[in-house]
């Protein structure tokens, strides 16, 4: 199943085997496997990717509940036998050398400590943490803080993604205003608002629903379809980001619950608050 969401999240076999530190031909085993077993293919394949089929669409919502459901097991069974974990929750960029450098101080500071990494979409900015799936989240602000403490990382300027042929797309900078006409991404209901209104511009916009950020790059090249992205990371050449000049820069923080006293957790807020200094 885990095989299975991360294809579908990628819809793409090579970025999910890498997302899954793997090579293609076992992931693309698995999934014929599981399409044996489910009686109708999952995915259409085709030389650019894959699409979700009806039957992987239901599929995928169900697999998220089971694979949140056995996480949450995890935790528990991990809790009751003391075991020395930690989970992280993490969305964003696995490719940020402020997370390089953070996963290599901890794991000189904590060599003995069982490390968990969850990968979460776009419509959780904790990442799990207030449904009791993560000890700490590596994410982005802003997004509801009740009951949380949340230590700002860095902040990063973020710009509008557009195909590379847009005619706005040659420009320098830009304006939101003159993005007023364009279809932007969404989040699915019940999103925090916050956290869609950020993503929106701070205006209320009409466009296709997304869970993950390679989601997004489909409605970009086939359909026009405008979203914000921080500066800096890398796309393919038929994509161009152009920074917006009137945009609140996007925050990286380091999230945990409100008086959590475990010294994992406050150990793990510390050693990234240095990591991304530098």
């Amino acid at each position: 199943m885990r095989y299975f969401v991360a294809v579908a999240e990628e819809l793409h076999f090579g970025r999910a085997a890498g997302r899954l530190h793997m090579s293609q031909p076992p992931l693309s085993r698995a999934i014929k496997r599981l399409e044996a077993d489910a009686g109708a293919p999952l995915f259409a394949r085709s030389p650019t990717g894959v699409t979700l089929t009806p039957v992987g669409t239901v599929l995928l919502d169900e697999a998220r509940a089971l694979l949140d459901h056995a996480d949450r097991v995890r935790a528990r069974v991990s809790a009751a036998a003391g075991a020395a974990t930690i989970t992280v929750g993490i969305l964003g960029d696995g490719t940020d050398p402020g997370l390089s450098r953070l996963a290599a101080a901890y794991r000189r500071t904590h060599p003995g400590i069982d490390i968990r990494i969850r990968d979460a979409d776009l419509t959780d900015p904790t990442c799990g943490l207030r449904a009791g799936l993560v000890d700490v989240a590596l994410t982005r602000a802003p997004f509801d803080g009740t009951a949380l403490t949340v230590r700002a990382l860095r902040t990063d300027p973020v710009g509008v993604v557009l195909r590379a042929d847009d005619p706005l797309a040659r420009r320098a900078r830009l304006r939101l205003a003159e993005l007023g006409d364009r279809r932007w991404f969404q989040f699915p209901p019940g999103t925090d608002p916050l956290w869609q209104s950020y993503w929106n511009g701070g205006t209320p916009r009409e466009g296709p629903v997304v869970r993950a950020v390679q989601e997004c790059l489909h409605p970009v090249l086939w359909n026009g379809t405008v979203g914000l992205a921080p500066l800096g990371h890398d796309l393919p050449a038929e994509l161009a980001v152009v920074p917006l000049t009137d945009m609140t820069p996007s925050r990286v923080v380091a999230v945990c619950r409100a008086g959590d006293t475990n010294p994992l957790v406050r150990s793990f807020v510390e050693t990234a608050a240095a990591a991304y200094r530098h």
